[in-house]
């Protein structure tokens, strides 16, 4: 295997192990004196009693010490798979190999933190001493009983998966998996604490979600170029001009979801008089710092790409200068990672008012009785698919940009259709239809429709991928591959080539209606803020996915007919029909406990507005089918047309040498007969 992470220059082992450790001292520093300030307010607030100097000095310090090791296998993951050239086999070279099993272990590290959080939380909901919270039955009473402690449970699972896939595999495909795996295990972490449980807890927990990422992947990110830079590799210049971009969106994402995240819990005038005020302004200064760090670095240590500043007389990197900002600015991220900790046991101000029924549980009020009106002028902007909806937008003009300053032309038609898909994912998720779908279940299922049965026609006929690989210019033979590349990878591999199957596809669009509503699931998912943003991924991954097979614009792995693209579709329209006649003739109500606890005074009966649900999956989910079978007819049609053009313009150029050839073939089978 060749390296692209040059040869050793010094011994390896003793300095990473001694970076890490300065780390975790840091954060643990930090961590353990920040938290004991408010630990006492926060129990004499709940009344529990004191679970010792173990529990109130140990949590924080090992959930500081657990979310540090989390970004390092983030991190690392991401280094491995993005940072570091594959070979031409597909497998990591060794530096990416190297990576992926420093992220092995920082998710082992990650695991057992997390999972030394279980017995630390109950102790400290309890207010029992650590000694009391040890044994297996008290493990067992925790995960069931507390929320915190399940969620810590949850991601010391996600994060041992990861390690062991990423001890036992080198593919790069498989990489991107393992890092995609690695940065989920945040989920269980933003599904609880403060944000979930605060007015406005929509908002806070998706908020909280984008600042976790953006911050696990800049800290983690640039933890794995310092630690290949004091580990002596030559070349980082790769590494690190990738991860000045990642850290550029990283830096926003942190800073907008930290600002949006603070104004939904801390009002201005608590942010200086409350403990929690004090350390969300620590924690604002700390990421201002880190970025002038960063800016320090892109300045110092990349330059512009050609000055003196940007590598060394040999055209490599000077290690002491990544050491000299990325380290300390490392060393500052563990201590924001630590702030950050504790204000997870800093009880934040009292509201100013209490909140009612809807709220608490909705993280908002609804306007009233549901009208036209009302779906349209009321809007609540939804952080993650609002966020998506925007940014797509966003992507596909820059895309078209592009290509009109090469002069090339990209079809009006696509472009209406891609806004058009961003725009109905934008509006049903963040008008008044996402408000509403998330307390009734009928405008539930019409947002259910739109999601998963008219957003994803419009996005696929909008051609995207083809817009990326028109727009993003190749890497070039001999250079590591870039987004081009990469968008070229996940198209053509057996993953998407089985997902991508027209059957496939249809068997798991229509299967997921019914696993969802009818496999015991949805009781589970409607009464949760992640389980409403789960179902929403879900309905416009699986759509997108279907409608890809059947009339995308995008080439695909396989290359079925039209004829047998029209049949599948053709067989999958009883299933469509029949889920909304059986969701009308069903005689339990589906999530009864949670639409009882809102008890909305214009839904009196449960049943009859699931009924209503009902007959709107079965109207207007054929509608959209319908469009499908006329677009694919058109497609065929379009098709058969360029065929016949293309055999014209073959006749034409060989005088119709294949006409000729079969009248010949006729001739001489009939003078034989």
């Amino acid at each position: 295997m060749n390296s692209s992470a040059g040869t050793d220059r010094r011994p390896a082992g003793p300095i990473l192990f001694g970076y890490t450790i300065l780390l975790v001292l840091v954060a643990a520093v930090v961590a353990g004196p920040l938290s004991s300030i408010s630990t006492g307010a926060a129990l004499q607030l709940l009344g529990i009693p004191d679970p010792g100097k173990l529990t109130t000095y140990g949590l924080p310090i090992v959930r500081a010490v657990a979310e540090l090791f989390c970004a390092l296998a983030v991190g690392c993951s991401l280094f491995a798979t993005f940072y570091t050239p594959p070979q031409k086999d597909g497998t990591l070279d060794v530096a990416g190999y190297r990576t992926q099993h420093w992220a092995s272990t920082a998710n082992i590290a990650w695991a057992v933190c997390a999972a030394a959080l279980v017995p630390l939380t109950l102790s400290d909901v309890s207010g029992q001493p650590l000694t009391s919270s040890l044994s297996i039955s008290q493990w067992l009473l925790a995960l069931q009983t507390v929320d915190v402690a399940s969620s810590w449970r949850w991601a010391a699972i996600i994060a041992i998966v990861a390690a062991f896939g990423q001890r036992f595999t080198m593919s790069w495909r498989w990489s991107f998996i393992w890092f995609v795996v690695s940065a989920s295990a945040l989920l269980p972490v933003a599904a609880t604490g403060h944000s979930a449980s605060s007015g406005a807890h929509d908002i806070a927990t998706n908020s909280l979600l984008w600042h976790l990422i953006g911050a696990v992947v800049w800290v983690g990110g640039l933890a794995a170029i310092v630690l290949h830079t004091l580990r002596g590799d030559a070349d980082l210049r790769l590494a690190l001009r990738r991860h000045s971009a990642v850290a550029t969106v990283c830096l926003g994402v942190v800073a907008a979801s930290g600002v949006v995240n603070a104004m939904v819990r801390v009002s201005a005038g608590d942010l200086f008089t409350s403990s929690y005020g004090r350390l969300i302004v620590t924690k604002a200064v700390l990421i201002v710092v880190i970025g002038l760090l960063a800016l320090g670095l892109r300045k110092k240590v990349l330059g512009s790409g050609t000055g003196k500043n940007s590598a060394d007389k040999n055209g490599t990197i000077s290690s002491s200068r990544v050491w000299a900002f990325a380290g300390i600015e490392t060393m500052v991220m563990a201590a924001t990672i630590a702030v950050a900790a504790s204000l997870g046991r800093t009880p934040p101000p009292a509201p100013k008012y209490v909140p009612g029924v809807q709220e608490a549980l909705l993280g908002f009020q609804l306007p009233g009785d549901p009208s036209i009106v009302t779906l349209l002028t009321h809007w609540r902007f939804d952080l993650v698919l609002g966020t998506v909806a925007v940014a797509g937008a966003a992507l596909y003009a820059w895309g078209l940009v592009v290509l009109r300053r090469r002069g090339d032309s990209w079809p009006v038609s696509r472009t209406v259709f891609w806004m058009a898909g961003c725009f109905t994912l934008f509006f049903t998720t963040s008008s008044g239809i996402g408000m509403y779908m998330m307390a009734q279940f009928s405008l539930h299922m019409l947002g259910h429709m739109m999601i998963s049965m008219l957003a994803p026609i419009f996005l696929c006929l909008g051609g995207p991928i083809t817009l990326a690989l028109r727009a993003i210019r190749p890497a070039g033979r001999g250079r590591p591959p870039g987004p081009r590349e990469w968008i070229v990878a996940a198209v053509d591999n057996p993953i998407s080539a089985f997902l991508t199957h027209p059957i496939v596809a249809t068997v798991q669009f229509v299967l997921g209606f019914y696993v969802v509503y009818f496999g015991g699931f949805y009781d589970a998912l409607v009464s949760n803020h992640f389980g409403h943003l789960f179902m929403n991924i879900h309905f416009l991954v699986s759509g997108y996915l279907f409608y890809w097979s059947i009339i995308g614009i995008d080439r695909s792995p396989h290359n079925f007919s039209p004829l047998y693209k029209l049949l599948t579709l053709i067989g999958s329209l009883p299933f469509h029909a029949f889920f909304g006649i059986i969701l009308m003739m069903y005689p339990d109500v589906l999530g009864q406990d949670w639409y009882h606890g809102l008890a909305l005074p214009w839904v009196p009966d449960l049943l009859a507005d699931q009924k209503s649900g009902g007959a709107i999956a079965w109207g207007l989910g054929e509608i959209p089918l319908f469009v499908v079978m006329v677009a694919l007819g058109f497609q065929w049609y379009s098709s058969d047309s360029k065929d016949a053009r293309r055999e014209e313009r073959k006749a034409e150029r060989d005088d119709d040498a294949d006409l000729r050839a079969y009248n010949a073939m006729l001739k001489d089978l009939n003078r034989h007969s």
